[in-house]
């Protein structure tokens, strides 16, 4: 009995410390140093327009219109790019509920451009293991141009431009594809239709 008083005391205050290091101190020190050395990406990436917060750089957002860009479809539920249920469906590539998914994006994309003949990219009928990308590939927004161009009665020369300006690089030139974040993408088409 006195030898389990004995080893209680110093694990309480063993508990009690690290908690207060690990749950407390730790914590508040990494989000101080993320504010001052990464301040925008610590306050979540957000994108500012005209003093308004119109979304994060970071996170997917759903588009509908045929005068936007339409990313990456989300499987995360119960709404589209729900960044508080982050998750992808996991289905199985011969899973009947995910070939029923697809065919119905594909139904989707040709009803919003019916003369479009060219290869749906596969990254606008599948979703991510996040359900939360916010960039397509090019080939994804090659694909949409000339919809979103007629839709927007621009030049696809122009439309075509601003996709290039955005486009961003793989990293180091070999990790990843170039892609273009679909949020900065209609934004800046918004600007350029007014």
């Amino acid at each position: 009995m006195s030898t389990s008083n004995s080893n209680f005391r110093p694990a309480a205050v063993l508990f009690a410390g690290l908690t207060l290091i690990v749950g407390v101190i730790y914590p508040f020190a990494m989000t101080g140093v993320g504010k001052v050395l990464f301040n925008e990406k610590a306050e979540g990436s957000l994108i500012v327009q005209d003093g308004k917060t119109v979304g994060s750089s970071l996170i997917g957002q759903f588009f509908s219109s045929p005068k936007y860009f339409w990313g990456r479809p989300s499987a995360t539920g119960p709404m589209s790019n729900n960044a508080g249920g982050s998750s992808g469906s996991n289905l199985g590539p011969t899973n009947p509920a995910l070939i029923d998914a697809v065919k119905g994006r594909i139904e989707a994309l040709k009803a919003a451009d019916p003369g479009n003949t060219a290869k749906i990219p596969v990254d606008l009928v599948t979703a991510s293991a996040s359900g939360l990308d916010p960039e397509i590939s090019l080939a994804a927004a090659n694909y949409q141009l000339a919809r979103v161009a007629r839709e927007r009665k621009l030049p696809e020369s122009q439309v075509k431009a601003i996709i290039d300006q955005l486009t961003q690089q793989p990293m180091l030139g070999l990790l990843g594809e170039a892609r273009v974040n679909v949020l900065a993408l209609n934004l800046a088409l918004d600007k350029a239709s007014k």
